[in-house]
């Protein structure tokens, strides 16, 4: 069991969680604003996504420095981690599936990562591997892997795996390997996103067995399964995710804010005995 434990709040998606959720964090300001909440709840670590005005999924630099400049105006402390995740969506064309079709959005390991090249944030997300969605693919080739890597890590910037089944481990472990990441590379198990792995306890322990000994480590699930899976992580040494990126609800039919989500995990944790780092600690804990 982990008797401390680190929380990540994800604040907002790429997704279309915006059309389910009156409040979802769209502008910077909001994005920022929520951010800061979950923070004051518990949350050490804050994991961001940028959007349109309109809610739309964005990549936008000036999104991005807009919202950790407001974060960093008001908390010097809490631990940034932007996402690297867009631009890695192929849309099948029916007539011809050798081009992208409507709603794909593809572009270079330059392109997803620029962002995080100029703000250098504490971390950033690196998703290890192509997997499928019902409508969409998400396309990351290894060779994409590798100069995504390289990249990140010149620019001084700790790298989350986010794991969404056994084999994005395999090649995390590949790129460690090769001097591409660090030894100290942290891993997020990512359970029940359609189509990866499923959110059992059984897959849990199987992705848990095959990170690199003595990784830092945490798991998150989306949908009904983000507070079991809250509990799972902390009993079998992890840490812990919740959010609105993966989750909309504080209970059935309620929506919830980010502040809600940690404050409600936050509970768990200490109902199993355990405690939430704080920012500072946890900076200690990772050594960032």
């Amino acid at each position: 069991m982990n008797h401390s434990v680190i929380l990540t709040c994800a604040v907002t998606v790429s997704g279309d969680s915006h059309l389910k959720h009156p409040h979802v964090p769209s502008t910077p300001q909001e994005i920022a604003q929520s951010a800061l909440a979950a923070a004051s709840a518990g949350a050490a670590i804050v994991h961001l996504h940028v959007r349109e005005p309109d809610g739309t999924p964005s990549r936008k630099l000036e999104y991005y420095e807009e919202a950790v400049r407001l974060i960093r105006t008001q908390n010097q402390e809490v631990i940034i981690n932007l996402t690297t995740g867009m631009g890695g969506d192929y849309v099948e064309d029916p007539a011809d599936p050798t081009i992208f079709g409507p709603g794909s959005d593809m572009v270079s390991p330059a392109e997803r990562v620029k962002h995080v090249e100029k703000i250098k944030p504490d971390i950033c997300t690196l998703d290890c591997g192509s997997f499928n969605y019902k409508a969409t693919t998400y396309l990351a080739t290894y060779a994409m892997l590798q100069e995504s890597a390289r990249r990140i890590t010149q620019a001084g910037v700790r790298v989350e795996i986010e794991a969404f089944e056994l084999g994005h481990i395999w090649q995390a472990k590949e790129l460690i390997r090769e001097g591409l990441l660090p030894e100290n590379t942290l891993f997020q198990l990512c359970m029940g996103i359609p189509y990866g792995a499923e959110a059992t306890t059984k897959n849990l322990l199987a992705m848990i067995d095959a990170l690199p000994a003595g990784a830092h480590w945490g798991a998150f699930g989306i949908g009904r399964e983000e507070y079991p899976m809250v509990a799972q992580a902390v009993l079998n040494g992890g840490n812990i995710r919740v959010g609105l990126e993966d989750n909309i609800y504080l209970a059935k039919g309620v929506f919830a804010t980010n502040e809600e989500l940690v404050t409600k995990a936050v509970e768990l944790v200490e109902r199993l005995g355990a405690k939430v780092l704080t920012a500072a600690q946890a900076r200690e804990r990772l050594g960032l």
